[in-house]
């Protein structure tokens, strides 16, 4: 069973750590969100690792393949990097991105920390625009949007 375990375990990528929280499966440990009132952003990682010191975010899409990480996956990740600064004080180094069969470490830096700020501070604006250009080219995002009707840009 030990053997298994190694085997399991370094095939996902994920650092030995003790896991602390977890928001997935039916044992869900991760009581409250990580909230952060200065921020107006709120988000729950599926685990906290502790690693040392550290607590590390890691965000599993069990259904994605692919070779490299969707930016919005990223930007998910970065705000969990950001939500645990604020809330502990302590900075992450990095947090983790669980993929099918693969994992991506995105290191936290000022560059990352920034453009979750300029992303939070674009969304606000975005609020109280008027005329908002869509920001994709996919029919079935057009066909499941709400605003379909109003839209002069739908592409369905």
């Amino acid at each position: 069973m030990l053997v298994l375990a190694v085997v399991i375990r370094r095939r996902s990528g994920l650092p030995w750590a003790r896991v602390i929280e977890m928001d997935t499966g039916p044992t869900r440990t991760l009581a409250k969100p990580l909230y952060s009132a200065r921020l107006g952003l709120t988000g729950k990682p599926d685990y906290l690792l502790q690693q040392g010191q550290a607590l590390i975010p890691v965000e599993v899409k069990p259904n994605r393949q692919a070779s490299q990480p969707y930016l919005s996956d990223l930007m998910q990740l970065a705000a969990y990097l950001v939500l645990l600064e604020e809330t502990t004080g302590n900075a992450p180094p990095y947090g983790l991105l669980r993929y099918a069969n693969d994992t991506f470490r995105l290191r936290y830096t000022d560059e990352v920390r920034n453009e979750v700020l300029n992303s939070l501070a674009e969304m606000r604006d975005l609020l109280t625009a008027t005329d908002v250009a869509r920001n994709h080219d996919e029919i079935a995002r057009c066909r499941g949007c709400g605003f379909r009707s109003q839209c002069e840009e739908a592409l369905s």
